[in-house]
């Protein structure tokens, strides 16, 4: 059964929405640890929580990818 095509394309929208939501998110925290860095103050949490930032960000890029994918099928198959 080939996936609906409009709400495959609502999807990529979530997904690019999250992505760009991440992204954002990924910034303000490389810009705390500078900030910790430069005040001499740990970095270990602000690191940690950066690294689950960038996971985060890969899995959103996969699911982007699968709905990319879906679009594609769809498509092939004169989706409805």
């Amino acid at each position: 059964m080939a996936p609906d095509i409009d709400q495959e394309r609502r999807h990529l929208d979530q997904a690019d929405r999250h992505i760009a939501q991440v992204k954002q998110r990924i910034a303000n925290q490389r810009r705390m640890i500078t900030k910790l860095r430069l005040a001499q103050q740990p970095t270990d949490m602000a690191r940690s929580m950066l690294e689950v930032l960038e996971g985060s960000l890969r899995i959103f890029e996969r699911h982007r990818q699968l709905i990319l994918g879906n679009l594609s099928a769809g498509e092939r198959d004169g989706g409805t």
